[in-house]
């Protein structure tokens, strides 16, 4: 199946262009990093703005633009938008990731409840703050009324929706399918229980796979795809950034916070996807890792990368030193990651690393580096012990 239109909203940058050049623009330190110029009346009205959490609102911006950007939009639009040019209603979907849907909205309501008392909460909390809110919200604007499913996989969220998405695809259930992830959770209570299980670098930069990396930089963002038939994307003239060829998902069943510490449950899901791919390790000539700037989950996924790939060594980065982890949307973002890469044959640098854990042994983008396109892994790992993986072609 294709992916035909790519949208993402980030710290990086909003739309597209701004996100690719962000990837290799230094970051500054700070332990949270925002959206920053975000405005939701662009695509919102005042009215629905107010009553909208922030996660659905960065999915609404980023489903825009992949909806235009595939052709499938005639523009962007504010509230309502027409149907799909082109589409059957009833088979096209929405599958979103998310780690914890409306968190904006759960805080404010439950200081709004502290401060003023039960009956100034609003009456819009519930459906602003269920974790499926997005994926309605996105249903409802583009009258998606194949399915809408919202998948809950911590920080493999992302990456789990993709590959979801593209089995409605593969299974003729949906001949569209928007699918990604969206996650806005900077709040004080969730920061302060980062903090507090030592989670957050205290130094404000993330450094992945760094011998100084000192924790995770947490992020908002939302990066969506549209899938299509490669076919019936072809037969229409559709823009084909890349294929999802192979999809895998595994569980540790190790520790409610801490991967597997010899990655196990990663190997075997990269081994997965590759093999649902109809590869083998030594095709895959990059990895797009999740590589998060923590102690426990990059020395995971680093082992198990050497041993999955052997002497193959693939190219590997992870864009979390510029965009910061942002959760149930990380492995969407790094899914447009992914087909920019491939279009714009260069692989984006690790940002933050400067000198590379000697214990890891894999060959690690630490600037801009051309690269001639070919079958690409993206790998995502959740809280919990989930794994989530997909390959990545270019056609």
């Amino acid at each position: 199946m294709a992916v035909t239109g790519i949208g993402v909203v980030s710290p990086v940058g909003i739309g597209v262009a701004d996100f690719w050049a962000g990837l290799s623009r230094p970051a500054p330190a700070a332990a949270l990093r925002r959206v920053t110029g975000f405005d939701p009346r662009r695509w919102l009205s005042h009215k629905l703005a107010r009553t909208t959490d922030l996660a659905t609102q960065l999915a609404i911006a980023a489903a825009d633009e992949a909806l235009v950007d595939a052709g499938l939009l005639p523009h962007a639009v504010v509230d309502s938008a027409p149907g799909l040019t082109g589409v059957d209603p009833e088979l096209a979907a929405v599958v979103l990731g998310t780690a914890t849907g409306g968190a904006t909205t759960l805080e404010a309501q439950n200081e709004v409840r502290a401060q003023r008392g039960d009956r100034r909460v609003s009456p819009h909390f519930i459906p602003m703050a269920l974790p499926n809110a997005a994926a309605a919200a996105l249903s409802i604007r583009y009258g998606l009324r194949g399915s809408a499913s919202t998948v809950t996989t911590a920080c493999a969220a992302g990456t789990d929706a993709i590959a979801a998405g593209a089995k409605l695809i593969a299974s003729g259930a949906a001949d569209v399918v928007l699918a990604g992830g969206s996650d806005a959770n900077l709040t004080p209570t969730y920061t302060a229980g980062f903090t507090n299980m030592r989670a957050l670098s205290p130094t404000g930069i993330a450094r992945p796979f760094d011998v100084g990396r000192d924790g995770t930089v947490a992020s908002e963002a939302s990066g969506m795809v549209v899938l299509e038939p490669l076919e019936k994307a072809l037969a229409r003239g559709a823009r084909v950034y890349l294929t999802v060829d192979g999809t895998a998902s595994t569980a540790d069943g190790h520790h409610v916070t801490a991967p597997d510490p010899a990655g196990v449950g990663a190997e075997r899901c990269m081994r997965l996807a590759i093999a649902d791919a109809g590869y083998e390790p030594h095709d895959i000539t990059h990895v797009n890792a999740h590589g998060t700037s923590t102690a426990l989950n990059d020395a995971a996924e680093a082992h198990a990368i050497r041993r999955v790939f052997g002497a193959a060594r693939p190219l590997v980065t992870s864009v979390k030193g510029a965009t910061g982890h942002s959760f149930g949307a990380a492995g969407a973002l790094e899914a447009v990651a992914v087909a920019l890469t491939i279009a714009h044959a260069t692989v984006p640098p690790t940002l933050g690393l400067s000198t590379p854990d000697p214990d890891f042994d894999v060959d690690l983008a630490t600037e801009p580096t051309a690269w001639s396109p070919g079958p690409v892994l993206s790998n995502s790992f959740g809280f919990g012990g989930h794994n989530g993986s997909l390959v990545f072609s270019p056609v």
